[in-house]
């Protein structure tokens, strides 16, 4: 880096080609101290808990289920986890997400969950976008899109209807290959 006065540095960017990028010192402190307040480790959380939900993907693959996978956290620790059960239960309801809200709510005795997070390897649907509302969960993270159901953006957003009196944070794309190859792979599977 040039050793020219931080003004002088934020001034050069009107003489970049277009499309580059110029970061002057000051920019790159503050990115360097959001490093250090935590955003990266929040992210390398939230890649150990979705890690988690994927080993519950896993057992449902095993077992023939779709599968998704969904663990609930509270005060960093895992409190609930689920994978999808809908064959085995004859239960169009048994998605993971159903699955793990109902064991977090029989754990703190409480059916609303406002301190929860919930990772889930596929975006979750209408209904259990719904339930994860009427829980009055914290946040949501997934893996994967689900263009064909997804009701977080995919198809419809539950999570932006401003008439809802709670809202939940959204946060997608975590380990999002993982999850994608998981789904992919037992679909290729059912179809041969």
């Amino acid at each position: 880096m040039s050793s020219a006065p931080v003004a002088q540095l934020d001034r050069a960017n009107g003489y970049e080609p277009l499309g580059c990028a110029f970061e002057s010192h000051r920019a790159q402190v503050i990115f360097y101290s959001d490093w250090l307040n935590g955003r990266m480790v929040n992210k390398l959380n939230q890649e150990k808990y979705l890690r988690e939900a994927l080993k519950e993907a896993e057992k449902a693959y095993k077992k023939n289920e779709v599968p998704v996978g969904a663990v609930i956290v509270q005060d960093k620790k895992i409190i609930a986890r689920a994978y999808n059960q809908t064959i085995k239960l004859n239960d169009p309801t048994a998605h993971a997400e159903i699955l793990a809200l109902r064991k977090a709510a029989r754990k703190v005795g409480n059916y609303r969950l406002n301190d929860c997070q919930m990772y889930v390897t596929v975006e979750p649907c209408p209904m259990c976008a719904g339930a994860l509302i009427w829980a009055r969960a914290k946040e949501l993270i997934y893996g994967a899109s689900d263009p064909k159901s997804g009701a977080c953006g995919s198809v419809i957003n539950l999570f932006s209807e401003k008439k809802f009196n709670h809202h939940v944070k959204v946060t997608f794309g975590i380990l999002e290959e993982d999850c994608r190859n998981l789904i992919q792979k037992f679909f290729r599977r059912r179809r041969y």
